[in-house]
């Protein structure tokens, strides 16, 4: 049997969990870094919290025999995917990045390019009043450098310590979501730029269809740079993979 470790977080981990459980040759455990609070537990053996840095993560590869690695973590998840590589070159463990293309803008797309967060709020400045912030909740402090925007902020879970912004509404909520009711959210706050991580994917796409229905231009921040990684792009090629080895 081959002993695999998932990083898991993203949509695309649960469907490789789905599709490796009960493998005749895959003996597959996942690992969740523990942010989100209640996360959709996968189909697999499953640890939660983090390693400790690429000693902690090189450790446990060879503590547990793992022979394959499959990094599926979010775009944005940065420093695990470093810590990922440095830890399987250390340990001479294949590695492979699942993961989604990026959004690509469109006819009727109105983006602005965003190297990063920081970048992304002083962009803000010239593009009206309400700003739906779709980022996650971990950077949104960011923002406390433009004060006087009126805030939407959406959160699977509270950003803890919520950000010093004097008008922020904060929503709790998991996509996906349809563009119906995206554009019915951005109507109901008078939403005048919408504010994105380039993440890919399905599950929170339709923010991007309904900006670009009501017309309203869109912060796009790009993803960190990548590690050298080989990618796989779909979960077939990913188990095609992990077979090729069992």
């Amino acid at each position: 049997m081959l002993k695999v470790l998932i990083l898991g977080g993203t949509t695309e981990a649960t469907a490789l969990a789905r599709r490796l459980a009960g493998h005749d040759r895959i003996d597959a455990a996942v690992s969740l870094a523990g942010r989100t609070k209640n996360p959709a537990l996968p189909p697999l053996p499953t640890r939660i919290g983090g390693f400790g840095g690429v000693e902690g993560l090189a450790t446990y590869l060879e503590a547990e025999g793992i022979q394959a690695v499959i990094d599926a973590t979010h775009p944005f998840a940065d420093q695990i995917s470093a810590n990922a590589a440095a830890a399987c070159a250390r340990r001479s463990v294949p590695l492979r990045l699942l993961t989604r293309a990026p959004w690509v803008a469109g006819e009727g797309d109105r983006w602005i390019g965003s190297p990063d967060m920081a970048t992304a709020a002083q962009a803000l400045r010239g593009l009206g009043e309400g700003v739906f912030l779709t980022i996650g909740r971990q950077e949104v402090a960011a923002f406390e450098a433009v004060p006087d925007k009126r805030y939407l902020i959406r959160a699977v879970d509270p950003p803890e310590p919520m950000p010093a912004l004097p008008r922020a509404t904060l929503i709790l909520d998991r996509g996906p979501f349809t563009v119906e009711a995206e554009v019915a959210l951005m109507r109901k706050h008078d939403i005048d730029v919408v504010v994105s991580k380039n993440s890919g994917g399905a599950a929170t796409d339709a923010k991007l269809e309904a900006a670009r229905r009501l017309g309203l231009p869109v912060v796009m921040v790009e993803r960190p740079a990548g590690n050298g990684v080989q990618e796989l792009h779909g979960v077939d090629a990913a188990v095609a993979w992990l077979e090729g080895m069992a």
